[in-house]
């Protein structure tokens, strides 16, 4: 967006974090909420657009929405998961919702929320890349079968995720010994984590490559791809790449809290498409991997199966395929900007 030619007043990218982390970054959101306030009871705004992260664009529409400002909401807040209960807030302070899953659109709907399906930018984005087919060889070339792991852009998440999919790396090693693995390193922070954590595994380093690059054709070249839960279960389902999602988050936790609020009988986004399992999906926590490389050994012993789930996925994304989620939140705004130009 600075890029693009925004004036930022206030980088709240700095202070980023989840759970007990986001804690800590409650006193600059503070300040920002404040600081956004001054500039926009200040300045003549057309529209405000507020994207995803519902704990802190909640209340800065409430203050866009305050100072008479139109607000457009981007990448819809989870409550038909978890949270339902901050419907009114949205109802209330935003005046467009633009939604990037297919079923979101009537849900709010029937929410009595002004909601439209615009596509998903992810669908997007990869619909302009090309997977290098010499490169997708090269991997595979390595040996047979190639198993994936995208252990997840957080450190945390690295750090809770990683060492199950390398356990599970291990039982196909031992089943498969002809087995070769690559796991996608996102980004610098978790390169040093994903280093460490493979040199304690069991695994043979001979057998495994890290990859900060070539992610596409890492997940294309993958006849099995071990998943984070998140955002990249869509990315490998676009690939319409069998896989098998994992999460071990805190058992306590969501014992306490988690199993009270979440809504949906499914958990990670494939699933939640369909509406039913097509992918094995082993979390929010786990307490063994014997489970997980169970399933694993079932689906590289069984081409018809692995076929049989990247048939299931690539109908399942298939409404998202036809994306143009930038042009249609875009022509949104426009349009919410005209209306207070001519109001």
């Amino acid at each position: 967006m600075v890029a693009a030619g925004c004036d930022r007043i206030f980088d709240m990218t700095r202070h980023a974090g989840m759970l007990l982390g986001a804690m800590k970054a409650v006193p600059q959101a503070v300040a920002m909420l404040t600081t956004s306030d001054r500039h926009l009871r200040r300045y003549p705004f057309d529209a405000a657009v507020v994207i995803d992260s519902p704990t802190l664009h909640l209340p800065l529409a409430d203050r866009a929405h305050s100072a008479g400002i139109p607000v457009l909401y981007y990448i819809a807040p989870q409550m038909w998961a978890w949270g339902a209960y901050r419907i009114y807030k949205l109802r209330h302070r935003v005046d467009r919702l633009a939604v990037i899953l297919p079923f979101e659109e009537s849900y709010f709907r029937a929410q009595g929320v002004d909601a439209t399906y615009v596509g998903h930018p992810l669908a997007e984005q990869l619909a302009q890349e090309t997977a290098n087919p010499k490169t997708i060889d090269e991997i595979r070339s390595r040996g047979a079968p190639v198993v994936a792991l995208l252990p997840g852009s957080r450190r945390h998440v690295v750090a809770e995720v990683l060492p199950g999919q390398l356990e599970v790396a291990i039982r196909v090693a031992t089943t498969f010994p002809g087995a070769t693995f690559g796991i996608s390193v996102a980004g610098g922070t978790v390169a040093p984590i994903i280093e460490r954590l493979v040199k304690a595994s069991r695994l043979d380093t001979k057998s495994i490559r890290l990859f900060p690059m070539h992610r596409a054709e890492l997940i294309s070249a993958a006849d099995l791809v071990l998943v984070a839960s998140g955002t990249t279960t869509l990315e490998v389902a676009l690939h319409t790449r069998p896989m098998i999602v994992m999460y071990n988050g805190s058992r306590a936790l969501y014992q306490l809290i988690g199993r009270w609020m979440i809504q949906t009988p499914h958990l990670s986004l494939p699933n939640i498409l369909a509406g039913r399992p097509i992918v094995p999906e082993f979390m929010p926590y786990y307490r063994s991997t014997t489970p997980i490389a169970d399933r694993a050994v079932e689906l590289l012993r069984s081409e018809p199966e692995r076929s049989a789930m990247s048939q299931e996925l690539a109908k399942v994304t298939e409404p998202l395929r036809r994306s143009r989620a930038s042009e249609r939140t875009a022509a949104m705004l426009l349009e919410l900007a005209g209306r207070k130009t001519h109001s």
